[in-house]
Parts: structure tokens; C-alpha cells; sequence
């Protein structure tokens, strides 16, 4: 049996331990209300961008600027975009994104991965330390993203992507990213990132197929500005999920730690009431044995 002092040492342990996950658990708390409302006001925008990007796209297959939708008959190398986070403490969060990743190397870029043709792109330290133990090509790092979120802060890494498919260096990217929906619940998502996928438009108006689309102020300046803006939106909105995400896994990890810490101290006070009661009946044994050996004398 662990003696009073070790007891009482692990009490004063857990209990320092049970204080940090309440207070990062109410810190969470507080960044995951400013997150949150980020995410919600930026879907609707990202959803009908990437709608008009989709109906846009289609509309201009063939064209010689849309570079972005180009799909090649033979993919050599890919591109993934992975999103983590700079820290740990939040549950399978990142992991789940690692595993998400090798698994669709292995099933869906496996010969290409034994070539050493897919490369990750990580925007999260923790993604990156993975990444690197297991030996996955990453060609940047952009861990300082979560520092300070901001469209300006995350379209470097949009742009690398977008500039290695246009020049030929991929011959696809994925993104790969963790969406919000809520606090206890993340969502792996692999989406296409590039080339553009084409979605189906249902037609339920024949006089709909008759329509003479106008576009203004022209296609080409369309396809120059509003394409690569819809793209890097695309990323953004991965990065401000991911950054929900994560501090409603962090709140729900501390939440649980700080239960389990209880549960702990409760184990912990038991062992140290048996302890010491155990230690005072030996005495009192120890100091009646004597009092009796004196009284025989």
C-alpha cells in the first residue's frame, strides 16, 4: 500500500492537472463561440461561390484560360492538402485527419505513392510532425496559419496548390479537412480540389436549354478573377471548419479529462482515508501492545 505522503503528492497532482483542463476547456469555450459564428457566416457565401464556380466552369469547358478545370487523361502526381492544427490536447482531431490521408493514399494513389509521386501540403504544425514520421513527402509548411486567421494569411497556401496544378507539377490536388458540426461531432471531409469537378445540372424547364447565357463584363475576365477567387475561398472556409473544429474537440477532450481527473481525486481521498486509518489503528495497536508488555512487568 503507497505510503500517506504518496498519496497525498498524487492528490495535489491531479488536482493541478484538474484545474488546467477546466481552464482550457472554458477557453475553448470562449474561442469556439468566435470560430463558430466565423464558419456560419462564411458557408452560405462559400456554398453559392462554389455553385457558380461549378455552373461557370461548365459553361466555359473547352476554353483555353480555364486552366483550373483542365483534367489530365493520366494522373501522375498528386497533391493533398492536409489541415490540422498547431496543438495537440483535442482528442483524435488531428489523427483523424492522418489516417484519413494515408488511407486515401493507399486506396486511391497507391501506385502513384510508390513512385513517389504524392506529396502533402500541411497547414497545422501537428499535421506536419505526422507527416514527417512516417516518411510522407510534405513540400510546405504553413503552421503559422491558426496564429492569426485571415483570408490574406491563408492564400499563400491556395495559391501554391493552385500554381503547381496550373503548371503541370500535379496533376490533381485534394483537401482534405475536418468540418464543424458541433461541439462534440467533426467531420473528415476529402473533397477535389483540383481540377474542378464539373457538377450536374438538372433540367426540368425545356425552354431552360434555349437560355443564351451573357456574361459580363466577359468570360475571360471571369475566368481570371472569379475562378482563382472561388478556389481560395475553397481553402479559407476549410481552415476556419478546421479551426472550429478543433476547439470544440479540445472542449469536449478537457470537459472529459477534467471528469476523469474527478474520478481520480475521489479514488485518490479513498485510499488516503484507508491509508491513514489503517496507520492510526496500527498505532493505536502498537501504543495498547505496549501499555499492556508494562502493565505484565
Amino acid at each position: 500500500m503507497a505510503s500517506l505522503k504518496e498519496v497525498r503528492g498524487r492528490i495535489t497532482s491531479v488536482s493541478s492537472t484538474q484545474q488546467i483542463t477546466k481552464a482550457m476547456k472554458m477557453v475553448s469555450a470562449a474561442k469556439l463561440r468566435r470560430a463558430q459564428d466565423n464558419i456560419l457566416r462564411m458557408r452560405p457565401y462559400a456554398q453559392r461561390l462554389s455553385g457558380i464556380l461549378a455552373n461557370l466552369s461548365s459553361q466555359t469547358e473547352g476554353s483555353e484560360n480555364n486552366m483550373y478545370s483542365a483534367k489530365r487523361e493520366v494522373v501522375n502526381n498528386v497533391l493533398i492538402i492536409a489541415v490540422t492544427s498547431d496543438r495537440g490536447l483535442a482528442g483524435a482531431f488531428n489523427a483523424n485527419i492522418v489516417k484519413a490521408v494515408v488511407a486515401r493514399i493507399d486506396s486511391k494513389y497507391r501506385s502513384q505513392a510508390a513512385a513517389g509521386h504524392v506529396t502533402v501540403l500541411t497547414i497545422g504544425k501537428k499535421g506536419l510532425d505526422a507527416f514527417k514520421k512516417r516518411g510522407v513527402p510534405v513540400i510546405e509548411d504553413y503552421s503559422n496559419v491558426f496564429a492569426t486567421i485571415s483570408f490574406d494569411n491563408v492564400r499563400p497556401a491556395a495559391e501554391r496548390a493552385m500554381a503547381g496544378f496550373v503548371a503541370r507539377e500535379y496533376d490533381q490536388v485534394d483537401l482534405v479537412y475536418n468540418e464543424f458540426k458541433n461541439v462534440a461531432t467533426q467531420i473528415v471531409r476529402q473533397e477535389q480540389f483540383l481540377p474542378i469537378e464539373e457538377k450536374p445540372v438538372e433540367v426540368t424547364d425545356k425552354a431552360a436549354l434555349l437560355v443564351d447565357y451573357t456574361f459580363e463584363p466577359s468570360k475571360e475576365q471571369i475566368i481570371e478573377e472569379l475562378i482563382p477567387k472561388s478556389l481560395k475561398i475553397q481553402v479559407y472556409k476549410a481552415v476556419l471548419e478546421s479551426n472550429a473544429a478543433e476547439h470544440g474537440a479540445r472542449m469536449t477532450a478537457m470537459d472529459k479529462a477534467t471528469e476523469n481527473a474527478g474520478e481520480l481525486l475521489k479514488q485518490l481521498k479513498l485510499t488516503y482515508n484507508r491509508t491513514r486509518q489503517a496507520a492510526i489503528t496500527k498505532e493505536i495497536l502498537e501504543i495498547v501492545g505496549g501499555a499492556e508488555a508494562l502493565a505484565a512487568k
